[in-house]
């Protein structure tokens, strides 16, 4: 992630659902010429939302930029012209593009707001890279990304950050420094990555991830799936399309609740997530997605979290029991406070087995500056709560063969460009044994 991800200016970009890391900014001037001339000349400045990169597989990965002099431009044209503009890209070894691997052109276009989402093929595995793009003499900041280890590779371990919930009216996005800090491989956007309103289906359909296809009807493809070599199998989930209704919220323990109609991730995406985690050979399964897994019956009146969905969390936690997926692993987040969880195949019996473990984070800004709390065995009604929190921040989270720890990191202010960041709480969970400990 460069520096600038930190800067309110980065919120504006489309986001990465699970965002290579960006390195550090720099404006090499190595001179190329645009493959077409322009019949006007461009605004200066159309960088201004910088880079971003994502969805990497083991030989590729995607990157993404927007053309916009003018990001806040009423008329939604990010101060771009009508025509189109040749954009050229390159893809190095290192941030001075001394030894390119990939280069080459596309157009970025009005009816695509002037996006650009380049599938950059023939990389090597386990490697981070260095890209940059060119329009019409400006040059773009260089993003830092990285590929997947090979199918079958066993890394010896894997740092991510999970986030959510970042308001742009509601303080600086503090937190992403932090992340920086941390040099993770992946940051994995768990949703509210934007709360702006308006139309915003160019923004949607190019976010620099490759299955973000729109079929026939009024939904498009987000849930998809990645591979970290042999150690992890990450299910990208969308809990947020595909429920069944949208009516007024629902008792969260009521019959409806527990309608088996009611399906929280419709079916297709159901299948494939159910036929995965019956065949999967990783050794961790993580499920990353928006709302919190576990049972909240304080929560109360609920439609959009899976409390209303009962029968399809249960069909997924006796998969989950049924050993066939090793070492279950839910990431949420929605709520603006952490939790960490143990998920039993039953929450009314707190004898009950432990089929898996969640983590849920709080976040970057929604909710405005809040003081740092932490209660661990929170509340005798929700037994399988091992830990409660407020603050905003993330969970930077190392996934190793033998086991998985997750730091609750919080910032102390969102209300300055620039925060001090420090982990309030630590959890682990073993390979092979279900359940969270103190770290």
């Amino acid at each position: 992630m460069d520096q600038k991800l930190a800067r309110r200016r980065f919120l504006k970009i489309g986001g990465a659902t699970a965002a290579a890391l960006a390195g550090s900014v720099t404006t090499a001037g190595i001179a190329w010429s645009s493959p077409t001339a322009p019949p006007t000349r461009l605004t200066d400045g159309v960088f201004t939302l910088g880079v971003a990169s994502g969805d990497p597989l083991h030989d590729r990965v995607v990157i993404w930029t927007r053309l916009a002099g003018n990001p806040l431009a009423l008329d939604g044209s990010g101060g771009m012209p009508s025509r189109p503009v040749a954009v050229s890209w390159e893809v190095a070894h290192d941030e001075r593009f001394t030894r390119l691997v990939r280069r080459g052109m596309t157009m970025a276009r009005r009816e695509d707001a002037h996006t650009v989402h380049v599938d950059v093929g023939g990389l090597e595995p386990a490697r981070w890279y260095y890209y940059r793009f060119r329009a019409e003499g400006q040059l773009s900041p260089v993003g830092r990304t990285r590929t997947a280890p090979a199918p079958g590779d066993l890394p010896s371990s894997w740092t991510f950050s999970i986030a959510s919930c970042q308001n742009y009216t509601a303080g600086y996005y503090t937190a992403y420094q932090d992340m920086l800090a941390g040099n993770p491989d992946l940051v994995v956007h768990l949703g509210d990555y934007i709360y702006e309103g308006g139309a915003q289906g160019a923004y949607w359909e190019h976010m620099p991830f490759r299955t973000a296809q729109r079929p026939a009807g009024p939904t498009m493809t987000l849930y998809r799936r990645l591979h970290w070599g042999r150690l992890a199998t990450i299910n990208m989930l969308d809990t947020r399309q595909y429920r069944s209704d949208h009516v007024p919220d629902i008792e969260a323990d009521g019959p409806a609740a527990w309608d088996p109609d009611r399906t929280m991730l419709g079916t297709e995406q159901m299948r494939w997530l159910v036929d995965d985690l019956n065949t999967s050979t990783s050794t961790w399964n993580v499920l990353a997605q928006q709302v919190p897994f576990f049972e909240d019956p304080d929560v109360g009146a609920e439609n959009d979290k899976w409390d209303g969905y009962r029968v399809s969390r249960q069909q997924l936690l006796e998969v989950m029991a049924s050993g066939r997926p090793r070492n279950p692993l839910v990431l949420s987040g929605d709520i603006h406070a952490n939790r960490a969880a143990d998920l039993k195949l039953d929450f009314d019996d707190p004898e009950s087995v432990t089929v898996g473990v969640e983590f849920t984070g709080t976040s970057i800004t929604s909710g405005g500056q809040a003081a740092a709390t932490v209660r661990h065995d929170p509340d005798p009604d929700n037994p399988h709560f091992r830990m409660a929190g407020t603050g905003r921040g993330h969970v930077a989270i190392t996934v190793t063969p033998q086991l998985a720890r997750a730091d609750y990191r919080i910032v102390d202010t969102v209300r300055q460009p620039t925060s001090a960041a420090r982990t309030v709480t630590s959890y682990v969970v073993e390979e092979g044994r279900a359940g969270l400990a103190p770290a």
